[in-house]
């Protein structure tokens, strides 16, 4: 690959990895400009004025209730309503984000929906900031700023050949049977050629394997990244819905929600992430209905401290 090539690809590879990494509470705004039930459209008139916003979420002791748009407060304007309560203009069923979700739920949701912001709230369902796309995208410059800063600082020298250190995420598409497993295979070369234990690699090769069908079976397409360094293997996992309502079971061998065409293909057995769990030395699994899925396996390279009779 010429090197005009290499540095757009490097440059997206680093925006996943940015995504993957970043929690909805480090991107959000946490100063935040609501109204109760009964503040009038004049008062939401005159919040978004001075604080030059476009929509107040509605709060009954702290937990949201609606949210009062641009839109809305015009509705309310033509029709001479401005003293008029919010609870008659305001939107009610508000879609919600949790600020420990990771921003690729987030964005996930702004390409689902057409709000132009979300009210973030915690554990206790309370409003704790809101979520424009401008945070992102701000968030985003930020940190590629800074970690241009520190590569020029490094002033890093070319990778050997045979490192170990690999970032690389690979596009899926739904029911691309004919392209699911190369990543993987990749994945297994690469360490192969590195010297790396049979048996590591072959819990590698399994992992990545399952995540890889899996995104290609069961969602609408995604991304599986590798992060690889002489420690360990780290393969992130995010697709882009239906999500899964109880990641309990889903865990459960044997569980699956594959229809007789994936059946008939040979695949949806239900035991993709237990497989996937058995081999990995550490495993997270983080889902939302309507948003997607989002897993994390690593497995260490080197035997001691890992379990490597998986």
């Amino acid at each position: 690959m010429s090197p005009e090539h290499k540095q757009p690809l490097q440059s997206s590879l680093r925006v996943q990895e940015l995504i993957y990494g970043l929690r909805i509470s480090q991107v959000m705004t946490n100063k935040v400009f609501a109204v109760s039930r009964n503040c009038t459209m004049r008062d939401v008139q005159t919040i978004m004025k001075n604080n030059s916003i476009t929509g107040v979420p509605v709060v009954d002791n702290k937990r949201v209730v609606g949210i009062v748009s641009m839109n809305d407060l015009m509705n309310a304007l033509e029709q001479g309503a401005m003293e008029e309560c919010v609870i008659r203009w305001m939107v009610g069923e508000v879609q919600t984000l949790a600020e420990d979700m990771p921003l690729s739920f987030a964005i996930s949701a702004f390409g689902k929906f057409s709000f132009r912001q979300f009210p973030v709230v915690n554990k206790k369902n309370e409003l704790v900031g809101i979520l424009t796309f401008r945070n992102i995208n701000m968030a985003l410059i930020r940190e590629l700023s800074r970690q241009l800063r520190e590569m020029e600082q490094k002033n890093e020298q070319p990778p050997e050949p045979d490192s170990l250190v690999l970032a690389k995420v690979y596009q899926l598409h739904r029911y691309d049977f004919e392209n699911g497993g190369k990543a993987s295979a990749e994945m297994k070369k690469f360490l192969k050629e590195r010297g790396i234990p049979p048996k590591v690699v072959r819990r590698v090769a399994i992992a990545s394997y399952e995540l890889e069908i899996n995104l290609v079976a069961h969602s609408i397409g995604g991304m599986l990244g590798f992060d690889i360094n002489e420690e360990r293997v780290k393969i992130s996992s995010h697709d882009r819905g239906p999500g899964i309502k109880d990641t309990a079971v889903a865990m459960t061998e044997g569980y699956s929600t594959a229809n007789e065409w994936i059946r008939s293909q040979g695949f949806g057995a239900g035991m993709g992430l237990p497989n996937v769990k058995r081999v990995s030395d550490e495993f997270a699994i983080e889902s939302a209905v309507g948003m997607g899925t989002m897993v994390q396996a690593i497995i260490n390279l080197k035997t001691e401290g890992s379990n490597e009779n998986k």
